[in-house]
Protein backbone atom coordinates (compact mmCIF):
# COMPACT_ATOMS: atom_id res chain seq x y z
CA UNK A 1 0.00 0.00 0.00
CA UNK A 2 1.29 3.45 -1.47
CA UNK A 3 2.48 5.37 2.04
CA UNK A 4 -0.17 8.82 1.63
CA UNK A 5 3.17 11.27 1.27
CA UNK A 6 3.73 9.05 -2.36
CA UNK A 7 2.04 8.19 -5.46
CA UNK A 8 4.11 4.83 -5.48
CA UNK A 9 4.45 2.07 -3.33
CA UNK A 10 7.74 0.01 -2.00
CA UNK A 11 6.79 -2.21 -4.65
CA UNK A 12 5.66 -0.40 -7.44
CA UNK A 13 9.15 0.99 -7.67
CA UNK A 14 10.81 -2.13 -7.32
CA UNK A 15 8.54 -3.89 -10.54
CA UNK A 16 9.98 -0.54 -12.28
CA UNK A 17 14.01 -1.57 -11.06
CA UNK A 18 13.01 -5.04 -11.90
CA UNK A 19 11.77 -4.07 -15.37
CA UNK A 20 14.78 -1.68 -16.34
CA UNK A 21 17.07 -4.55 -15.66
CA UNK A 22 14.94 -7.48 -17.78
CA UNK A 23 14.92 -4.88 -20.94
CA UNK A 24 18.88 -4.24 -20.53
CA UNK A 25 19.43 -7.50 -20.22
CA UNK A 26 16.61 -8.42 -23.37
CA UNK A 27 19.04 -5.83 -25.22
CA UNK A 28 22.18 -7.22 -25.26
CA UNK A 29 23.58 -5.36 -22.00
CA UNK A 30 26.07 -7.01 -20.04
CA UNK A 31 25.39 -5.57 -16.80
CA UNK A 32 22.98 -3.00 -15.55
CA UNK A 33 22.34 -0.94 -12.91
CA UNK A 34 19.12 1.19 -11.91
CA UNK A 35 18.09 4.08 -9.56
CA UNK A 36 14.30 4.34 -9.35
CA UNK A 37 13.55 7.89 -6.94
CA UNK A 38 10.41 9.76 -5.91
CA UNK A 39 10.45 13.14 -3.81
CA UNK A 40 7.48 15.73 -2.66
CA UNK A 41 7.47 18.19 -0.76
CA UNK A 42 5.74 21.84 0.10
CA UNK A 43 7.80 25.08 0.97
CA UNK A 44 6.22 28.06 2.53
CA UNK A 45 8.15 31.32 2.76
CA UNK A 46 7.30 34.56 4.16
CA UNK A 47 8.75 37.87 4.13
CA UNK A 48 8.00 41.11 6.09
CA UNK A 49 5.05 39.36 7.91
CA UNK A 50 3.47 38.58 3.91
CA UNK A 51 3.52 34.87 2.63
CA UNK A 52 5.76 35.68 -0.14
CA UNK A 53 5.83 31.87 -1.53
CA UNK A 54 3.94 28.64 -1.13
CA UNK A 55 5.86 25.77 -3.50
CA UNK A 56 4.31 22.34 -3.91
CA UNK A 57 6.93 19.80 -5.62
CA UNK A 58 6.67 16.32 -6.79
CA UNK A 59 8.93 14.33 -8.56
CA UNK A 60 10.36 10.64 -9.83
CA UNK A 61 12.73 9.45 -12.19
CA UNK A 62 14.92 6.20 -13.25
CA UNK A 63 18.57 6.03 -13.99
CA UNK A 64 19.89 3.73 -15.94
CA UNK A 65 23.26 2.80 -16.41
CA UNK A 66 24.50 -0.30 -18.59
CA UNK A 67 27.52 -1.83 -19.27
CA UNK A 68 28.54 -3.78 -22.61
CA UNK A 69 31.71 -5.47 -21.94
CA UNK A 70 33.70 -2.33 -20.58
CA UNK A 71 31.84 0.30 -22.13
CA UNK A 72 29.48 2.17 -20.26
CA UNK A 73 26.26 4.17 -21.18
CA UNK A 74 23.60 6.32 -19.29
CA UNK A 75 20.60 7.70 -19.15
CA UNK A 76 17.68 8.65 -17.06
CA UNK A 77 13.92 9.51 -17.35
CA UNK A 78 10.83 10.96 -15.55
CA UNK A 79 8.12 8.27 -16.70
CA UNK A 80 7.58 5.06 -15.71
CA UNK A 81 5.70 3.79 -18.56
CA UNK A 82 6.82 0.71 -20.49
CA UNK A 83 7.57 2.75 -23.71
CA UNK A 84 9.69 5.38 -21.41
CA UNK A 85 11.46 2.59 -19.65
CA UNK A 86 12.32 0.67 -22.90
CA UNK A 87 13.40 4.06 -24.63
CA UNK A 88 15.65 4.84 -21.33
CA UNK A 89 17.34 1.71 -21.88
CA UNK A 90 17.95 1.47 -25.42
CA UNK A 91 19.13 5.35 -25.16
CA UNK A 92 21.84 4.37 -22.59
CA UNK A 93 22.94 0.86 -24.87
CA UNK A 94 23.28 3.41 -27.69
CA UNK A 95 26.10 5.50 -25.62
CA UNK A 96 27.51 2.58 -24.24
CA UNK A 97 28.21 1.55 -28.17
CA UNK A 98 30.36 4.84 -29.02
CA UNK A 99 32.32 5.00 -25.74
CA UNK A 100 35.71 3.81 -24.81
CA UNK A 101 36.38 0.84 -23.29
CA UNK A 102 37.22 1.37 -19.50
CA UNK A 103 39.01 -1.63 -17.33
CA UNK A 104 37.36 0.30 -14.29
CA UNK A 105 34.15 0.28 -15.30
CA UNK A 106 31.41 -2.20 -13.89
CA UNK A 107 29.32 -2.73 -11.28
CA UNK A 108 30.65 -3.05 -7.46
CA UNK A 109 32.20 -6.21 -6.41
CA UNK A 110 29.31 -8.74 -5.60
CA UNK A 111 31.04 -9.85 -2.36
CA UNK A 112 31.00 -6.11 -1.00
CA UNK A 113 27.14 -5.64 -1.50
CA UNK A 114 24.81 -4.97 1.85
CA UNK A 115 23.11 -7.86 3.06
CA UNK A 116 22.10 -6.44 6.19
CA UNK A 117 19.57 -3.54 6.91
CA UNK A 118 19.41 -2.07 9.82
CA UNK A 119 15.94 0.49 10.84
CA UNK A 120 17.98 3.57 10.57
CA UNK A 121 14.78 5.80 11.48
CA UNK A 122 14.88 7.77 8.49
CA UNK A 123 11.35 8.68 7.73
CA UNK A 124 9.09 10.81 9.79
CA UNK A 125 6.69 12.26 7.44
CA UNK A 126 5.30 16.07 9.09
CA UNK A 127 1.47 15.87 8.43
CA UNK A 128 1.89 19.79 8.34
CA UNK A 129 -1.01 21.88 6.67
CA UNK A 130 -0.07 24.61 4.87
CA UNK A 131 -1.99 27.44 7.40
CA UNK A 132 0.30 26.22 10.11
CA UNK A 133 3.21 26.21 7.80
CA UNK A 134 2.64 29.91 7.13
CA UNK A 135 2.05 30.27 10.84
CA UNK A 136 5.24 28.74 12.14
CA UNK A 137 7.23 30.65 9.25
CA UNK A 138 5.19 33.63 10.91
CA UNK A 139 6.34 33.52 14.41
CA UNK A 140 9.91 32.52 13.16
CA UNK A 141 10.28 36.20 10.80
CA UNK A 142 8.43 37.75 13.92
CA UNK A 143 11.07 36.92 16.94
CA UNK A 144 14.07 37.70 14.70
CA UNK A 145 12.59 41.21 13.60
CA UNK A 146 11.81 41.77 17.22
CA UNK A 147 15.13 41.34 18.37
CA UNK A 148 16.18 44.50 18.33
CA UNK A 149 14.95 48.17 16.56
CA UNK A 150 17.83 48.11 13.99
CA UNK A 151 16.41 45.19 12.09
CA UNK A 152 14.80 46.98 8.93
CA UNK A 153 14.58 44.77 6.74
CA UNK A 154 14.16 41.03 5.97
CA UNK A 155 15.09 38.12 3.60
CA UNK A 156 12.14 35.74 4.93
CA UNK A 157 11.70 33.11 7.28
CA UNK A 158 10.81 29.61 5.45
CA UNK A 159 9.33 26.52 7.06
CA UNK A 160 10.18 23.15 3.94
CA UNK A 161 9.15 19.52 4.26
CA UNK A 162 10.76 17.38 2.15
CA UNK A 163 10.01 13.47 2.00
CA UNK A 164 11.30 10.93 -0.20
CA UNK A 165 12.17 7.25 -1.51
CA UNK A 166 14.31 4.91 -3.94
CA UNK A 167 14.98 1.80 -5.25
CA UNK A 168 18.30 0.93 -6.18
CA UNK A 169 18.56 -2.54 -7.92
CA UNK A 170 21.76 -4.17 -10.27
CA UNK A 171 21.94 -7.14 -12.34
CA UNK A 172 23.89 -8.99 -9.51
CA UNK A 173 20.99 -9.65 -7.57
CA UNK A 174 21.16 -6.08 -5.51
CA UNK A 175 17.88 -5.11 -4.77
CA UNK A 176 16.95 -2.55 -1.53
CA UNK A 177 15.91 0.80 -0.41
CA UNK A 178 13.95 2.81 2.01
CA UNK A 179 12.23 6.20 2.31
CA UNK A 180 13.75 9.42 4.26
CA UNK A 181 12.49 12.95 5.05
CA UNK A 182 14.00 16.28 5.94
CA UNK A 183 12.49 18.97 7.74
CA UNK A 184 13.65 22.63 8.16
CA UNK A 185 12.71 26.33 9.81
CA UNK A 186 15.10 29.50 8.52
CA UNK A 187 15.26 33.30 8.95
CA UNK A 188 17.34 35.49 7.63
CA UNK A 189 17.34 39.64 8.91
CA UNK A 190 19.21 42.85 7.72
CA UNK A 191 20.58 45.06 10.67
CA UNK A 192 21.24 48.53 9.77
CA UNK A 193 22.69 51.56 12.01
CA UNK A 194 24.19 54.55 10.65
CA UNK A 195 24.16 53.57 6.49
CA UNK A 196 25.45 50.67 7.52
CA UNK A 197 23.78 47.31 6.83
CA UNK A 198 24.58 43.76 7.93
CA UNK A 199 22.83 40.28 6.98
CA UNK A 200 22.67 37.09 9.18
CA UNK A 201 20.42 33.87 9.37
CA UNK A 202 19.86 30.90 11.08
CA UNK A 203 18.00 27.74 10.56
CA UNK A 204 17.48 24.13 12.12
CA UNK A 205 16.93 21.20 10.24
CA UNK A 206 16.01 17.61 10.97
CA UNK A 207 14.69 13.59 10.34
CA UNK A 208 11.62 14.47 12.40
CA UNK A 209 9.99 17.78 13.61
CA UNK A 210 9.60 17.24 16.60
CA UNK A 211 14.13 17.34 16.66
CA UNK A 212 13.74 21.12 15.20
CA UNK A 213 14.80 23.86 17.12
CA UNK A 214 11.87 25.89 18.10
CA UNK A 215 10.46 28.34 15.61
CA UNK A 216 11.18 31.67 17.49
CA UNK A 217 14.48 30.58 18.72
CA UNK A 218 15.71 30.17 15.30
CA UNK A 219 14.12 33.59 14.48
CA UNK A 220 15.79 35.37 17.80
CA UNK A 221 19.49 34.14 17.07
CA UNK A 222 19.28 34.86 12.74
CA UNK A 223 18.26 38.44 14.45
CA UNK A 224 20.75 38.40 17.36
CA UNK A 225 23.19 37.56 14.84
CA UNK A 226 22.41 39.99 12.59
CA UNK A 227 23.03 43.18 15.19
CA UNK A 228 25.74 42.05 16.62
CA UNK A 229 27.71 42.61 13.28
CA UNK A 230 26.65 45.92 13.33
CA UNK A 231 30.10 48.48 13.16
CA UNK A 232 32.22 45.70 11.62
CA UNK A 233 35.69 47.04 10.72
CA UNK A 234 39.05 45.48 8.98
CA UNK A 235 42.01 44.70 11.26
CA UNK A 236 45.42 45.02 10.81
CA UNK A 237 47.21 42.73 8.61
CA UNK A 238 49.33 39.75 10.26
CA UNK A 239 49.50 36.14 11.87
CA UNK A 240 46.67 35.62 14.59
CA UNK A 241 45.38 32.56 16.36
CA UNK A 242 42.02 31.86 13.88
CA UNK A 243 38.77 30.36 15.96
CA UNK A 244 36.30 28.73 13.06
CA UNK A 245 32.68 28.79 14.73
CA UNK A 246 31.01 25.55 14.43
CA UNK A 247 28.87 26.35 11.63
CA UNK A 248 31.92 27.15 9.52
CA UNK A 249 34.20 24.74 10.89
CA UNK A 250 32.66 21.31 9.09
CA UNK A 251 33.73 22.82 5.63
CA UNK A 252 37.35 22.24 6.96
CA UNK A 253 36.03 18.60 7.61
CA UNK A 254 34.64 18.82 4.22
CA UNK A 255 37.68 19.79 2.69
CA UNK A 256 39.35 16.82 4.08
CA UNK A 257 36.85 14.87 2.59
CA UNK A 258 37.66 16.04 -0.63
CA UNK A 259 40.99 16.01 -0.84
CA UNK A 260 41.03 11.68 0.33
CA UNK A 261 38.38 11.22 -2.02
CA UNK A 262 38.74 8.78 -4.93
CA UNK A 263 38.64 11.22 -8.06
CA UNK A 264 40.82 13.53 -6.42
CA UNK A 265 43.24 10.74 -5.44
CA UNK A 266 43.39 9.17 -8.93
CA UNK A 267 43.35 12.00 -10.86
CA UNK A 268 46.50 12.91 -9.03
CA UNK A 269 44.68 16.49 -7.61
CA UNK A 270 44.91 16.73 -4.36
CA UNK A 271 47.54 17.82 -1.57
CA UNK A 272 47.03 14.84 0.32
CA UNK A 273 48.26 11.79 -2.09
CA UNK A 274 49.76 9.20 -0.53
CA UNK A 275 48.29 10.20 2.71
CA UNK A 276 47.06 6.84 4.01
CA UNK A 277 48.11 5.42 7.46
CA UNK A 278 50.19 9.34 7.41
CA UNK A 279 49.63 12.41 10.25
CA UNK A 280 47.53 14.94 8.43
CA UNK A 281 46.18 16.42 11.02
CA UNK A 282 46.96 17.40 15.01
CA UNK A 283 47.34 14.82 17.17
CA UNK A 284 44.15 15.61 18.75
CA UNK A 285 42.10 15.43 15.85
CA UNK A 286 40.19 12.07 15.84
CA UNK A 287 37.48 11.62 13.28
CA UNK A 288 35.08 8.95 13.15
CA UNK A 289 32.95 7.68 10.16
CA UNK A 290 29.25 6.16 11.35
CA UNK A 291 26.75 5.69 8.99
CA UNK A 292 24.23 3.55 11.58
CA UNK A 293 23.37 7.32 13.62
CA UNK A 294 19.79 7.31 14.33
CA UNK A 295 17.95 9.38 12.14
CA UNK A 296 21.44 10.77 10.67
CA UNK A 297 21.08 12.95 7.50
CA UNK A 298 24.29 10.68 6.11
CA UNK A 299 23.06 7.35 7.39
CA UNK A 300 22.52 4.69 5.05
CA UNK A 301 23.34 0.68 5.13
CA UNK A 302 24.94 0.94 1.64
CA UNK A 303 25.77 3.64 -0.64
CA UNK A 304 25.17 3.90 -4.11
CA UNK A 305 26.29 0.67 -5.57
CA UNK A 306 24.54 -1.22 -3.15
CA UNK A 307 28.13 -2.02 -0.88
CA UNK A 308 27.73 -2.47 2.54
CA UNK A 309 28.73 0.51 4.61
CA UNK A 310 30.88 -0.20 7.72
CA UNK A 311 31.59 2.66 10.84
CA UNK A 312 35.41 3.11 11.21
CA UNK A 313 38.02 5.50 12.95
CA UNK A 314 38.69 7.41 9.76
CA UNK A 315 41.52 9.90 11.88
CA UNK A 316 42.97 8.62 14.78
CA UNK A 317 45.10 11.38 16.57
CA UNK A 318 45.53 13.01 13.31
CA UNK A 319 46.82 9.79 11.71
CA UNK A 320 44.69 8.95 8.63
CA UNK A 321 43.32 5.35 8.21
CA UNK A 322 41.17 5.25 5.57
CA UNK A 323 40.30 7.01 2.00
CA UNK A 324 36.45 7.59 0.68
CA UNK A 325 36.01 5.25 -2.49
CA UNK A 326 33.71 3.64 -4.57
CA UNK A 327 34.05 1.07 -7.29
CA UNK A 328 35.54 2.98 -10.10
CA UNK A 329 37.99 5.11 -7.81
CA UNK A 330 39.10 2.01 -6.18
CA UNK A 331 40.17 0.02 -9.03
CA UNK A 332 41.70 3.14 -10.87
CA UNK A 333 44.06 3.06 -6.98
CA UNK A 334 44.08 -0.45 -7.41
CA UNK A 335 42.50 -0.74 -3.90
CA UNK A 336 38.92 -1.70 -2.34
CA UNK A 337 35.71 0.35 -2.39
CA UNK A 338 34.71 1.66 1.02
CA UNK A 339 31.20 2.07 0.97
CA UNK A 340 31.67 5.68 -0.30
CA UNK A 341 30.24 6.01 -3.34
CA UNK A 342 27.97 8.97 -3.45
CA UNK A 343 30.40 10.38 -0.68
CA UNK A 344 30.73 10.27 3.10
CA UNK A 345 28.49 9.01 5.78
CA UNK A 346 28.03 10.94 9.44
CA UNK A 347 31.29 12.22 10.41
CA UNK A 348 31.69 12.66 14.00
CA UNK A 349 34.48 14.86 14.89
CA UNK A 350 35.43 14.35 18.54
CA UNK A 351 36.14 17.21 20.90
CA UNK A 352 38.86 18.18 22.45
CA UNK A 353 36.73 18.57 25.62
CA UNK A 354 36.66 22.82 25.72
CA UNK A 355 33.12 24.92 25.49
CA UNK A 356 32.79 27.73 22.99
CA UNK A 357 33.58 30.62 25.67
CA UNK A 358 36.54 28.53 26.78
CA UNK A 359 37.72 28.41 23.17
CA UNK A 360 37.58 31.44 23.13
CA UNK A 361 39.82 32.42 26.48
CA UNK A 362 42.23 29.68 25.09
CA UNK A 363 43.02 31.97 21.59
CA UNK A 364 43.41 35.04 23.71
CA UNK A 365 43.91 37.37 21.56
CA UNK A 366 42.69 37.02 17.67
CA UNK A 367 40.17 36.11 15.47
CA UNK A 368 37.18 34.78 15.67
CA UNK A 369 35.54 33.22 11.99
CA UNK A 370 31.65 33.43 11.62
CA UNK A 371 31.29 33.48 7.85
CA UNK A 372 33.42 32.51 5.31
CA UNK A 373 33.44 34.69 1.32
CA UNK A 374 34.20 32.78 -2.17
CA UNK A 375 35.95 29.61 -3.06
CA UNK A 376 39.57 30.19 -2.72
CA UNK A 377 40.90 26.42 -2.38
CA UNK A 378 43.28 25.17 -4.48
CA UNK A 379 43.00 21.56 -3.98
CA UNK A 380 46.23 20.34 -5.35
CA UNK A 381 48.81 22.47 -3.75
CA UNK A 382 46.49 22.98 -0.66
CA UNK A 383 46.30 26.52 -0.63
CA UNK A 384 43.49 28.22 1.10
CA UNK A 385 42.51 32.09 0.96
CA UNK A 386 39.27 32.83 1.35
CA UNK A 387 37.39 36.35 2.37
CA UNK A 388 35.69 35.87 5.87
CA UNK A 389 33.54 38.30 8.36
CA UNK A 390 33.23 37.59 12.39
CA UNK A 391 35.01 38.91 15.63
CA UNK A 392 38.33 40.05 16.90
CA UNK A 393 38.61 39.02 20.29
CA UNK A 394 40.74 40.45 23.32
CA UNK A 395 41.83 38.76 26.47
CA UNK A 396 39.56 35.96 25.40
CA UNK A 397 36.48 38.06 24.94
CA UNK A 398 34.99 39.22 21.81
CA UNK A 399 35.79 43.01 21.42
CA UNK A 400 34.31 44.38 18.12
CA UNK A 401 32.59 42.79 14.56
CA UNK A 402 35.40 42.23 11.79
CA UNK A 403 34.76 42.09 7.43
CA UNK A 404 36.40 42.67 4.54
CA UNK A 405 39.47 40.63 5.44
CA UNK A 406 40.98 37.80 3.86
CA UNK A 407 42.39 34.56 5.78
CA UNK A 408 45.15 32.42 4.30
CA UNK A 409 47.22 29.52 4.70
CA UNK A 410 47.74 26.51 3.08
CA UNK A 411 45.44 23.03 4.37
CA UNK A 412 48.39 20.89 4.67
CA UNK A 413 49.88 23.37 7.61
CA UNK A 414 46.44 24.22 9.26
CA UNK A 415 45.19 20.73 9.39
CA UNK A 416 48.74 19.82 11.56
CA UNK A 417 47.97 22.97 13.62
CA UNK A 418 44.86 22.55 14.78
CA UNK A 419 45.18 23.21 18.63
CA UNK A 420 41.47 22.29 19.63
CA UNK A 421 37.89 21.02 18.79
CA UNK A 422 34.75 22.43 20.65
CA UNK A 423 32.21 20.84 22.62
CA UNK A 424 29.11 23.08 20.68
CA UNK A 425 28.95 20.65 18.07
CA UNK A 426 26.71 21.53 15.11
CA UNK A 427 24.26 18.54 13.86
CA UNK A 428 22.80 20.11 10.96
CA UNK A 429 23.97 17.73 8.01
CA UNK A 430 26.46 14.79 7.57
CA UNK A 431 29.47 16.42 9.71
CA UNK A 432 28.94 16.69 13.29
CA UNK A 433 31.47 19.12 14.38
CA UNK A 434 32.56 21.84 17.34
CA UNK A 435 34.16 24.83 16.92
CA UNK A 436 38.01 24.36 15.75
CA UNK A 437 40.97 26.93 17.32
CA UNK A 438 44.24 26.48 14.91
CA UNK A 439 46.93 28.00 16.31
CA UNK A 440 47.71 30.71 13.54
CA UNK A 441 46.77 32.03 9.81
CA UNK A 442 48.10 34.75 7.92
CA UNK A 443 45.19 37.27 7.86
CA UNK A 444 44.53 40.29 5.16
CA UNK A 445 43.27 43.23 6.43
CA UNK A 446 44.33 47.12 6.17
CA UNK A 447 47.89 48.06 6.62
Amino acid sequence: MADSAFSFSRAALEAVSARVLDLAHKAGASACEVDVSEACGQSVNVRLGEVETIEYNQDKGATVTVYLGQKKGHASTSDFSETALADTVAAAINIARFTGEDESAGLADPALLASDFPELDLYHPWNLPVEEAIAHALACENAARSVDARISNSEGAGVSSQVSQFVYANSNGFMAGFPGSRHSISAAVIASDQGAMQRDYWYSSARKASDLDAFDAVGRIAGERAVRRLGGRSIKTGSYPVLFEAPVASSLIGHLVSAVSGGSLYRKSSFLLDSLGTQVLAPCVTIDEDPFVMRGFASTPFDSEGVATHARRLVDQGVLNGYFLGSYSARKLGMQSTGNAGGSHNLLVHTTGESFDELLRDMGTGLLVTELLGHGLNLVTGDYSRGAAGFWVENGVIAYPVEEITIAGNLADMFKHISAIGSDVMVRGGKHCGSILLERMMVAGSE
